[in-house]
């Protein structure tokens, strides 16, 4: 048997820590969202779109002196139906009104009624839904709620409403949230109904956590994603009733510009100076064609399951 070299070996001290040491990449839950987020070449293009739509709907009017109420350049026929130009890039209209400040100022208010009425929506969505989800008595009473309110078109009670309390901003919201948040409040209960029996909830339940630390704990962080989901199908489905209101003159005041009324007050011009009803239109398409998208892709990334 050939003779071993020791010298090319070298003895090395035990490490009784060694073994404790994880060996796998740490993990960061918002990282990785972030990377799948990313990911998707739509995203980037609608973040861009609507980030762009926001920012010159909220900074623009800032510095801008326009006054939508303003007719005093109506005599002035040189300014009357101007197209898009290098001065005027949206065109102008009857009143001779620069169609590209109407626009931004209407579109403020616009995302204004729907960021607004989502979060409010959801909010009481999630509290409602979480304490729906864990009692029994709350629940009874709750269901037979729910059994009513489902059955009648949301739509037809925001239209009732803002016709009976009258054109508003505040009323066009409260009009939005007095029935939205019953169905995420019944999708809420569900989701906990399925979460709150699971083993380590019941282990959590018999070590004496309360129930409200464990549906906050260890139920509602996997509920991201469907929070998400429903986010993002609100907020386009309200700027949506906020156009179809305001189109048919039950949404804002005539005094108050808003992507709706604009589609509204140049519904004629659908042939006639298009652009007068095809820019305010796009700009509906496209924003709340972006907050889908992107609200669809972050619930898509804030899902676990989709992580590697």
């Amino acid at each position: 048997m050939a003779s071993i070299d020791k010298s090319k070996f070298q003895f090395v001290k035990r490490d009784d820590f060694a073994s404790e040491t994880i060996d796998a990449p740490s993990y960061s839950y918002w990282k990785s969202v972030m990377r799948q987020f990313f990911k998707k070449k739509s995203t980037v293009v609608m973040l861009g779109i609507l980030i762009t739509i926001i920012l010159m709907s909220f900074i623009y009017p800032m510095f801008s002196k326009f006054d939508f109420n303003d007719v005093s350049k109506v005599n002035d026929f040189s300014l009357r139906y101007v197209h898009p130009n290098a001065q005027y890039w949206f065109g102008t209209d009857g009143n001779g009104k620069s169609l590209f400040d109407s626009v931004w100022f209407g579109a403020r208010n616009s995302i204004l009624i729907a960021v607004i009425a989502t979060f409010l929506n959801v909010i009481i969505g999630l509290l409602v839904g979480a304490v729906w989800g864990i009692s029994k008595t709350f629940d009874m009473i709750m269901m037979e709620i729910y059994n009513i309110i489902s059955n009648i078109p949301s739509l037809l009670v925001v239209i009732v409403l803002t016709y009976s309390l009258g054109a508003g901003f505040w009323n066009m919201i409260f009009a939005m949230t007095v029935t939205g948040w019953i169905g995420i409040a019944y999708t809420i209960r569900i989701q906990i109904m399925r979460y709150r029996d699971l083993e380590y909830n019941l282990a959590s339940r018999n070590l004496g956590t309360p129930t409200a630390k464990i549906v906050i704990k260890n139920i509602m962080p996997q509920l991201v994603s469907v929070i998400v989901t429903m986010a993002s199908q609100l907020l386009p489905g309200f700027i949506s009733y906020e156009a179809f209101l305001s189109y048919f003159g039950l949404g804002l005041p005539v005094t108050t510009p808003s992507l709706g009324r604009l589609i509204s007050d140049y519904a004629q011009n659908v042939t006639v100076n298009a652009y007068l009803f095809w820019i305010p239109l796009t700009t509906l398409i496209l924003v709340s064609l972006a907050l889908f998208i992107v609200g669809q892709n972050l619930a898509d990334a804030s899902d676990p399951r989709t992580h590697r």
